[in-house]
C-alpha cells in the first residue's frame, strides 16, 4: 500500500505552508495518522508535529450528452492535513 499519493498545491495550502507550517497530501484511504506521518517523516526527512485526516465521500456528477443524461460518481479520498515541528520545511519545486 502506497500511503502518500501526492501533495496538495493549491493557493490555499500554499498560504497555510507559509504561515502555519502545514502541508497538505492525498493519502491512501486505508492509511492511519501514524502511518502518515512515518511516511512524511521517512520521505522528506523531516519532524513531524500533528497530523490531521479528513475522509471525503466520492461527488456525484452528472452530464448531459446527445445520448442523454450520464450519471456516475468521482472516487472517494481521503486528505492529511501535516503540522511540522518549527524550523522544519518541506520544498516541493526543488527536483523540477
Amino acid at each position: 500500500m502506497e500511503i502518500l499519493k501526492k501533495p496538495i498545491i493549491t493557493e490555499k495550502m500554499t498560504e497555510k505552508s507559509e504561515k502555519l507550517n502545514q502541508f497538505g497530501f492525498l493519502v491512501d484511504v486505508r492509511a492511519t495518522k501514524d502511518q502518515v506521518r512515518s511516511a512524511i517523516e521517512e520521505h522528506y526527512e523531516v519532524k513531524v508535529d500533528s497530523v490531521n485526516t479528513m475522509r471525503y465521500g466520492g461527488r456525484r456528477q452528472m452530464r448531459y450528452t446527445k445520448a442523454g443524461m450520464i450519471e456516475g460518481r468521482k472516487p472517494a479520498f481521503k486528505k492529511a492535513i501535516v503540522t511540522l515541528k518549527d524550523g522544519e520545511t518541506i520544498d516541493f519545486y526543488s527536483n523540477i
